[in-house]
């Protein structure tokens, strides 16, 4: 599972934060991505009816996309995701419960953190990737991290299309939420934000 995480980070290292997504819009908003290049869904457990979108998603992607939950804050949540048919688990926090209980239900793990003390509790806990949330403080912030933490650091929060570039000079990826989705956001306004973000990590 990690090797095809990697694999799609490698083709295009962004994951569509789809906050607040509906069971309906799912498989249109999921064409939409794959089309143009994105192949990593984070759908986030405080979305109406996150479980069932995470399953329609699922279903819907097969093996041309990995679709995991974001938001998830518990070990319990963890295993809901699984049942649904989550491949990932991201978390706005660091928490070792979490951490632990995704390595055990064979899932890719990436928690949270704002800290060096935070990275090295979520990497001793078993953690693949670390999520920076928010990435507030800038690329500057991330290249002072990685100077301790060796591990690879995504960027999330706060992350658009105007400060990506810059970002992925230091981060392995980002995950982009409102730059890119919106509930209720057109088709056609999501395959032009998504095909310009999608540029600028290619450049």
């Amino acid at each position: 599972m990690k090797e095809r995480f990697e694999k799609f980070m490698a083709e295009c290292p962004l994951v569509a934060i789809l906050r607040g997504i509906t069971p309906e819009e799912v498989p249109a908003v999921c064409d939409v991505l794959y089309e143009n290049g994105v192949k990593l869904l984070e759908i986030p457990l405080n979305s109406p009816e996150p479980l069932k979108s995470i399953a329609l998603a699922a279903k819907h992607c097969g093996d041309r996309q990995m679709v995991g939950a974001g938001t998830v804050l518990t070990p319990e949540a963890v295993r809901d995701v699984k049942q649904s048919g989550g491949l990932f688990i991201i978390s706005p926090n660091t928490d070792v419960d979490v951490i632990r209980e995704t390595k055990k239900q064979g899932m890719l793990s990436i928690p949270g953190f704002f800290t060096a003390s935070e990275g090295f509790t979520a990497l001793k806990a078993g953690a693949d990737y670390l999520k920076l949330f928010p990435a507030i403080l800038g690329p500057s912030y991330v290249k002072d991290l990685k100077a301790v933490i060796k591990a690879p650091i995504m960027a999330v929060g706060g992350v658009n299309a105007q400060n990506l570039e810059s970002f992925m000079k230091v981060c392995c990826g980002a995950g982009i939420g409102s730059a890119l989705y919106k509930a209720g956001k057109s088709l056609e306004d999501l395959a032009r934000d998504t095909a310009e973000l999608v540029r600028v990590v290619k450049k």
